[in-house]
């Protein structure tokens, strides 16, 4: 995480909208997942009391997550300092941990269900920035919009072969041998 915060990287990541909601963004997320894997296992434990199933860590991830892939709240957090600082703060904490913290105790279906709604956001997201004719993201160029509308239907994409070809190899390996 602390690498992301060098001027450099900082100014790269910012320069455009992928840099920011396909790299900056998802990375303070991983980085938030790491954090949870690292927690000391008595803080973790108190938190899995509120965590049982891992519905409750989900819900909690995905309503800042919502918030970050707003076009309004990546300008603010460019523009207003305040919004800078919880931009740092809240993807890690408040998504990547909760999601450390869930992923496992989440049945599988439900667990389809995220990858699913991952999919299909991304696709709407994308659709939305191609097809608004005008510039949603104040601070960044209509061409970065539709590169990034672009890049998020390619990544849509990309993700769904991904998980369905895990999806089959793991169903296959399940399966027991008949001679």
């Amino acid at each position: 995480m602390a690498a992301l915060a060098l001027p450099p990287v900082l100014r790269w990541m910012e320069s455009s909208m992928i840099g920011v909601m396909l790299g900056q963004v998802p990375l303070l997320v991983v980085a938030g997942w790491l954090f949870g894997f690292a927690l000391p296992r008595r803080f973790a434990q108190l938190l899995s009391r509120w965590n049982e199933n891992g519905l409750p860590g989900l819900l909690v991830a995905i309503s800042v997550l919502s918030f970050w892939i707003l076009p309004r709240s990546v300008d603010a957090s460019l523009n207003e300092p305040l919004m800078r600082l919880a931009k740092w703060m809240m993807p890690p904490l408040l998504t990547g941990m909760p999601l450390s913290l869930s992923w496992k105790r989440l049945h599988p279906i439900a667990r389809g269900v995220v990858h699913a709604n991952v999919i299909s956001m991304l696709v709407v997201m994308g659709w939305l920035y191609l097809a608004v004719p005008a510039r949603v993201c104040n601070s960044y160029l209509l061409s970065q919009q539709n590169a990034l509308g672009r890049m998020m239907i390619a990544l849509s994409l990309v993700l769904a072969a991904f998980w369905s070809l895990r999806l089959f190899v793991a169903g296959t390996a399940n399966e027991p041998e008949t001679r």
